[in-house]
């Protein structure tokens, strides 16, 4: 990792102060004109491009200059990449924006660290989200992963199921 960059709490972080939410990923090059794939993990997938100049792990900006659809990514330009060899050099650079560059709505990211109850019981501490294709999952310091559509208020009360938490099979 860059300088002044750390992992903390599930979260990127550049300064205490500034929590870096990840909207994407370039996947590899496209073509011999610098043009690169990318993965776009914002809830509108074109959203990626409106963020402005998007930060690195290394502490570098990435700005998409235009962006067409492909089948699960898009086909992106960005700016001063301008051939294929400096397009495949990008090949699994993490794109990041500042939280406070993002609507004020909440986040998942925002929920980092906080207390999980269910009927009033300590589950444990949110430390992070997965995504294995099937939906999001919190995953709380015990390492017990829980469905995201459970949370059921801000305060990040869950609703499971009945034998949902039962250890027996």
């Amino acid at each position: 990792m860059g300088p002044g960059f750390r992992r903390g709490d599930g979260l990127f972080l550049l300064h205490a102060s500034m929590a870096l939410i990840l909207l994407g990923r370039i996947s590899g090059a496209h073509g011999i004109r610098g043009e690169v794939k990318v993965r776009s993990f914002t809830e509108d997938p074109k959203a990626i491009a409106s963020y402005g100049p998007l930060l690195t792990e290394s502490g570098g900006t990435i700005e998409i200059i235009r962006l067409k659809p492909a089948k699960d990514e898009f086909i992106c330009t960005l700016k001063n990449v301008t051939d294929r060899n400096a397009a495949e050099a990008l090949k699994g650079t993490e794109l990041f924006t500042t939280r406070d560059r993002l609507a004020p709505e909440p986040l998942l990211a925002d929920l980092v660290g906080k207390t999980v109850t269910h009927n009033s019981a300590v589950l444990g501490s949110i430390t992070g989200f997965q995504n294995f294709g099937a939906g999001e999952l919190m995953e709380l310091d015990n390492g017990l992963l829980i469905p995201v559509r459970f949370i059921t208020s801000n305060d990040v009360t869950v609703d499971l199921p009945g034998g949902f938490l039962d250890t027996e099979t």
